[in-house]
Formats: C-alpha cells, structure tokens, sequence
C-alpha cells in the first residue's frame, strides 16, 4: 500500500487535484496498487481554517505518508500577510526544511502537438524538448549562515555557501538520472567568480570518475541562460545550486508554453518526496472548471517514478497524456482558436487521460 498525504491548497488546487487522483485510481486499478489517501489544508485555506499555513495536523498526516501530492497555494486573499505567515513561505519552506527535501527535480517538456505554443522558434525545437533540472533545495545563499538585515535597513547580507557532501549528493541523482535518459550532465556554476562554485566544480569533476559512461559538461550560469534560448535542445540533465536552479528552471519553464503543463518533485535521502505543479493557484479561474489539470497529473507520474518505483505507470501516465494532446484535446490556456482542436474542460481533460491508460 502507498500511503499518500493529498494537500489540494488554494484556488485551482482542489479541482486539479481531483483529476490526479482520478488518474492515480487508474493506475491502482491497472498495477493492483493500493493507494491510501489522507487530506489535509495547507495554505490560505489553513489560515482560514487553523489560523496558520501549515498546520501541526498536516505536517502529522505527511510524516505518515509515503509522499505528499501537492497544490498551489496562496493568492490575494492573503498577500499582505507578514511574509512568515503568508502561504507561499509559511507552508512550502517548512515542508521542505522538515523533511530535508534536498533535490529539487523539474522536468522541461514540449509535447510534440505542443511545439507551437513554445515562446520559441519551432526550428529551434525541432523535436520539442526534454531536460530535467536537479537543483539542490536545502544549501546555498537561501538558507546559508549569516543571513541579516542591518538594523537602520541599509546593508543586507546573505551567505552563498556549499560544502562537498551536499554537492555530492545532488550530482549522484543527476547522474544516476542521466544513466536512464541520454547519458549527459550539464553542471552550471560561476566558478570563474564564486569560491563555493570552485568547489562545486571540483566535487562533481572527481564524482564524475564514478560516471565515466556519461558525459559531464560545465557551463557559467550567465552562459546556461543564454543557451537555454538559444539552443535548448543541446542539455538533457542540468545540475545546479539552490538559487542558479532557482532562475534557470523557471526561465526554461517558459519554454514549453504553458505552466499549466510542468510538474516537480522535491525529494530526501530516503526517496519521501513532495510533488507539485510550478504553476500557480489562477485564483481568477478557480471553481469554473477550466483550469489545466496536467502539471498536477504529471506530478503524481513523478510521485509514481521517485517514491513508489513505478517507472512502467509513470511512462503510461506520460504517454496517456501526449496522445491526448496528439488527438486534439485542450484546455483553454493551451486552445488555438480557430484551429480543429478541441476544448475541453478540467474534469474532461482527467477523464480522457484515465481512459487511456
């Protein structure tokens, strides 16, 4: 049995959400693997319930699981909170510190059907585009030592620092990743600038004698943004630190079109993962229906993948999802008007990709 603690969040959340658990029945139904769903609030939703983001009962339930599914939280409600008791920061930076969730893993996918919808050039994509990110989550200038605000509010400083283990720990998933995929690692830093990305460079050099079977290239992160819209297709696996992922994974994001298509993972040492879509709550749309439900069902593939060691469900989840696309069916933030596509609504969009898998 998977024990999954389900945190809907705000806005879109709860209806999206609703379609990944449809499709995650699917796949119990298939794979004859019990899942065990335990709700819980988390976000604005808990401070209007519990009077905080982050609830002792919620953190309880996914100290229970096996893996937390998670929506998006936040949105105007609650944005002129304190920031420490806004959703954003007071429920998804605890969650990640508690569990030690140290990798963040954001694959950056064009579906074929969906090469136009890129901000790029299709002949800059001519096979659409595949790379997946693997940014260290829990070292680096967010949480490095100190960290402070002079007193009359003038100076503010931050520590970018790094030691070997985490550097060594993050590359080893990347490769390991790689291995599965097309055997080549791309390691961003700023190494001809920063001390703590010398030692980033030399870690994952040495680590790399362990990997001779797969390809390591370095790159400055000045040069890896501007490659990421220049050529994309040349990265398959970028490794990175907390705040250089931070940028480069969003500025790719954009890449595919929509953020209503790209999932992500955060995992530990143990596999415990927290999965979540990159978009945000669309608190405009919320309730109506129209909502893209296909980062949070990718999401769950990714919980399949990372915590559960369903790669065979996951690729059914995946491939379920890119006939969809390839038969014509969209929600409206990926809809070309005018075009023989059809639209379709949140609860549609999950009944279809159920039914093919």
């Amino acid at each position: 049995m998977g024990k999954i603690a389900v945190l809907p969040g705000d806005g879109i959340g709860p209806e999206v959400m609703q379609q990944a658990i449809k499709v995650l029945n699917k796949v119990s139904e298939k794979y004859k693997k019990t899942f065990e769903y335990t709700f819980a609030d988390v976000g604005g939703i808990a401070i209007d319930n519990h009077g905080t983001p982050l609830p002792d009962d919620t953190v309880k339930t996914c100290e229970n699981a096996d893996a937390i599914l998670f929506g998006s939280v936040g949105g105007p409600k609650w944005e002129n909170l304190p920031p420490e008791q806004q959703p954003e920061r007071g429920a998804l930076l605890p969650l990640r510190a508690h569990f030690k969730l140290f990798c963040n893993i954001r694959p950056i996918k064009i579906f074929n059907p969906l090469k136009s919808a890129s901000s790029l050039k299709e002949e800059y994509i001519p096979n659409g585009l595949d790379i997946v990110f693997f940014r260290e989550l829990t070292g680096g200038i967010y949480f490095g030592q100190p960290k402070e605000i002079s007193a009359d509010r003038t100076v503010g400083k931050d520590t970018m620092i790094y030691s070997k283990p985490e550097i060594d720990r993050i590359s080893r998933l990347a490769f390991d990743a790689a291995r599965l995929r097309s055997k080549k690692v791309t390691s961003v830093d700023k190494a001809n600038v920063l001390m703590n990305s010398i030692v980033w460079r030399e870690t994952i050099t040495e680590l790399h004698k362990e990997y001779s079977d797969v390809e390591l290239g370095h790159m400055y992160v000045d040069n890896a943004a501007m490659q990421l819209v220049r050529n994309p297709s040349q990265f398959d696996v970028i490794v990175t630190g907390n705040m250089f992922g931070d940028i480069l994974s969003d500025a790719a994001a954009m890449l595919t079109g929509s953020l209503g298509m790209l999932p992500s993972a955060s995992i530990n040492e143990s596999k415990f993962g927290l999965y979540e879509p990159i978009g945000g709550t669309a608190p405009d749309i919320a309730g109506q229906n129209i909502a893209n439900p296909i980062a949070q069902v990718l999401s769950a593939a990714l919980m399949l993948r990372y915590t559960f060691g369903m790669d065979e469900a996951a690729c059914d989840i995946e491939n379920a999802i890119e006939a969809i696309l390839e038969e014509g069916y969209r929600t409206g933030d990926i809809y070309n008007k005018g075009s023989d596509q059809k639209l379709v609504k949140t609860d549609e969009m999950g009944d279809l990709i159920s039914a093919k898998i």
